[in-house]
């Protein structure tokens, strides 16, 4: 195999990603609000990833299996969410916090000590998230619940990475599945609990749109990045994924017609190089 192969393929796989509010919103527009166009794009997933989870069923660590079914789901289902209903810019930085939890949750559930290097990548991301939600005026104004719900993904993706390190034993592809079923399971039961009204007169290119969404292009994501982060270093996979960020935040400035600040442009700058300074700090370790 090729030694740039694995960085070409989760580089693409990172712009998938970065990019994917584009057709998320698109498919909203055609009538297919939040959760039911989640609960369908993951449904095809997990259906997707149903003969794998069967086949490893009795080998695997139950529990873990549905902490991370829960975890990851709510993390998905939380991000996308967001996405679709929310301004891609604050969503992704928002979320992308992660350092911040990613040193928090080390520090309490895996006993990482806090290095000079991480806690000053958290510090950049609070700071660079602080200038992105308007500055000081971020005190006089309350949290919208779409920013709740894109922290809240960030909060649950950096406990779901830390369950994916803890539980070594269990393939990455089974516990990607669980994460997959997790999400379709809380958009159905959130669906069934009258969160939202299911569609019932949407147009079949709805439908088909969603579908190609689901196979096409989450599944090629999720694949992309599973196959390149499996094949590369921690580290430089980590400074590689960064892109989805800088990608959601160019093409809504582009292709969305979003006009970014300057304090904008600088906070997106300064949680990049927080993402940057965890990458690397996860190198050296």
């Amino acid at each position: 195999m090729k030694p740039h192969l694995p960085v070409i393929v989760l580089f693409l796989a990172s712009l998938l990603w970065g990019l994917s509010w584009w057709p998320l919103k698109g498919i909203n527009a055609l009538g297919i609000d939040g959760i039911a166009l989640i609960l369908g794009a993951y449904g095809v997933l997990a259906l997707a990833y149903l003969p794998l989870l069967i086949k490893n069923a009795q080998r695997q660590n139950v529990r873990g299996l549905l902490a991370i079914a829960l975890l990851g789901g709510g993390a998905n289902l939380c991000f996308t969410y967001a996405l679709i209903n929310g301004d891609v810019v604050r969503v992704m930085v928002l979320f992308y916090l992660l350092p911040v939890w990613g040193v928090l949750g080390g520090y309490f559930f895996l006993d990482e000590k806090l290095s000079l290097g991480r806690v000053g990548g958290a510090l950049l991301a609070i700071g660079g998230a602080f200038l992105i939600l308007g500055g000081f005026e971020t005190l006089h104004v309350r949290f919208s619940w779409i920013d709740l719900i894109a922290l809240a993904a960030g909060i649950f993706f950096a406990l779901n990475n830390i369950l994916f390190r803890s539980l070594k034993e269990i393939d990455v592809n089974v516990k990607v599945g669980a994460m997959f079923w997790g999400c379709f399971a809380l958009s159905c039961l959130l669906i069934a609990l009258g969160a939202e009204r299911f569609p019932s007169e949407v147009r079949t290119l709805a439908w088909v749109a969603l579908l190609a969404y689901a196979l096409l292009w989450l599944l090629l994501a999720n694949i992309g990045s599973q196959w390149g982060v499996t094949h590369m270093e921690a580290g430089r996979s980590s400074i590689i994924i960064i892109m989805e960020l800088v990608t959601a935040m160019v093409s809504a400035a582009y292709i969305g017609e979003r006009t970014l600040s300057f304090s904008e442009y600088t906070g997106g700058a300064l949680v990049v190089s927080a993402a940057l300074i965890e990458a690397l700090s996860s190198h050296e370790e």
